[in-house]
């Protein structure tokens, strides 16, 4: 398993530890927005998006509307692009908190 991001036709962020990035879908959802992996940054109290999917490609975050927090324990946290990884450590601020 693996720790994955979708970000949904209808905007919606979703967190998920799973094998493949259509396992976040409901069957009749689309995923046109990408998505990427994840990861937990205890020291910035955040979380931290990188990579981009096989399966949908980069993440488009100008479409995401809302985060559901339920695939990563519900807990709220500011959250950070990591755009060119693995090749940087930039960071760029995903939007507000949700």
């Amino acid at each position: 398993m693996y720790q994955k991001f979708i970000i949904t036709d209808d905007g919606e962020l979703r967190f998920g530890n799973v094998y493949h990035h259509r396992n976040l879908l409901r069957w009749d959802e689309g995923c046109s927005n990408g998505g990427g992996l994840w990861r937990v940054d205890e020291a910035r109290a955040a979380v931290i998006l990188y990579g981009r999917s096989f399966e949908f490609g980069a993440p488009s975050f100008n479409n995401l509307k809302y985060v559901n927090w339920d695939g990563i324990d519900g807990v709220e946290r500011q959250l950070f692009y990591q755009p060119h990884w693995p090749y940087d450590e930039t960071l760029v601020p995903v939007g507000t908190m949700y």
